[in-house]
């Protein structure tokens, strides 16, 4: 059992910053000025960085007055749990086994 794997999530989420901001939506939802202010990015390259988030629909965002929050989707990160853990499983399978020259 072959798995994909969504290469585009995973080139998303390769950046140190946009991984960062994960890491701080996973545990709140926040808005762009509290990214500010935890990751030291300045916002405009904050909001850039929530754009590739939000095409990956890795992050959901809430508007809230003049702000808007951004909050982590766990359903998008269970999936491609899922797809490494099935390319694991593949792996697995195939210990040992060569293809011949």
């Amino acid at each position: 059992m072959v798995t994909s794997v969504d290469s585009d999530v995973l080139k998303v989420l390769a950046d140190p910053l946009r991984m960062q901001i994960v890491q701080l939506l996973a545990r709140e939802a926040l808005c762009t000025t509290h990214l500010v202010e935890e990751t030291g990015a300045r916002q405009t390259n904050l909001s850039n960085h929530l754009k590739l988030l939000r095409d990956a629909g890795l992050v959901d965002t809430e508007p809230c007055g003049r702000f808007t929050y951004y909050s982590l989707r766990p359903e998008a990160l269970e999936a491609l749990a899922g797809d490494l853990a099935g390319l694991a499983a593949t792996a697995r399978e195939a210990a040992g086994r060569k293809r011949s020259c």
